[in-house]
């Protein structure tokens, strides 16, 4: 029988109470598979199907389960023969792995039980103040402002004028009109966005360059074949400008965080450290002590 063959009637049987014996081939009622040395168990291809799965979906699970285990030890039975001699290198990369997991859940059990993960704003701003330099817009920023309107509404220049005006009473007269009409406004007057992005809610072309756009804060326009479009922009940050703190906080946050863990790391070090050499576990071989081992040695040996 093929090896296909034998896994689907694996599946079948294990789909079923579980108390009738496997085939003969699988040499008892535990082994359903040999590979590479290694056995499969009934109770590990068990273990190994998802609650909720039945009938199809289950056999169709275990039938690529233990084809999956065949072949994986077949190929690792293949490597250790390939690279008998490079045994003592991965006994030490798994050694090395095996410590740096250990030391990683050490030093996250003294960061979770000590770190401070409040951060104040004056905190964050005399970080971002240090380090200003450090931190270049590599496109520019824009805080503004775009409504879209029918192409023929009749008060647009009205419009126009209320939305380049500044005082809060014809601020309030221009986006009352624009909920009246149930006009779309994108408002990033409170938050920066990036240029590119301000300008694909206008009727812009890709490969065209609008950054004379930027030179002015007035209300200016376009239009498409279906609506015409007043925008805004209220502020510019130009590509290698400083960017906004604003547009820093998660970043300095996640910085401060980071040297806070790094300082509970290594006090905890320092202190396990001043212990051991306290308590004499620790001892630190100079030359001196290196040469009077050694006449001991010698002196023993006469």
């Amino acid at each position: 029988m093929k090896w296909s063959a034998k896994i689907a009637v694996v599946a079948g049987v294990l789909l079923l109470a579980g108390c009738r014996e496997l085939p003969r081939y699988f040499a008892g009622d535990e082994v359903i598979a040999r590979a590479g040395g290694r056995e499969l168990h009934r109770r590990d291809v068990r273990n190994a199907v998802p609650q909720g799965l039945t009938g199809d979906d289950s056999a169709a699970y275990i039938r690529m389960y233990v084809d999956r285990w065949v072949r994986k030890q077949l190929k690792l039975e293949e490597a250790e023969e390939l690279f008998s001699t490079s045994a003592d290198d991965i006994d030490r990369m798994v050694e090395e792995y095996r410590q740096a997991l250990l030391i990683r859940k050490l030093d996250q059990h003294y960061v979770d039980r000590s770190i401070d993960t409040v951060f104040t704003d004056e905190e964050i701003a005399a970080y971002y103040n240090a380090h200003k330099g450090d931190f270049r817009l590599d496109r520019p920023i824009v805080k503004g402002r775009i409504v879209r309107l029918g192409l023929h509404y009749r008060q647009a220049v009205k419009l126009k004028t209320l939305m380049n005006a500044k005082s809060a009473a014809q601020q309030r007269d221009f986006r009352d009109i624009c909920a009246k009409n149930d006009f779309t406004v994108y408002d990033f007057s409170e938050q920066w966005i990036d240029f590119p992005e301000y300008l694909s809610y206008l009727p812009t072309l890709r490969n065209q360059n609008y950054d004379a756009l930027l030179a002015t804060s007035s209300v200016q326009e376009m239009r498409d074949s279906h609506s015409q479009y007043y925008f805004q922009i209220d502020a510019v940050r130009r590509e290698g400008e400083p960017i906004p703190l604003e547009r820093l906080r998660p970043t300095i946050r996640r910085i401060l965080f980071n040297q806070r863990q790094g300082e509970v790391i290594r006090r905890h070090e320092e202190e396990l450290y001043e212990r051991a050499l306290d308590e004499g576990n620790v001892r630190i071989y100079g030359e001196e002590d290196t040469l009077k081992e050694q006449t001991e040695t010698e002196q023993t040996e006469k």
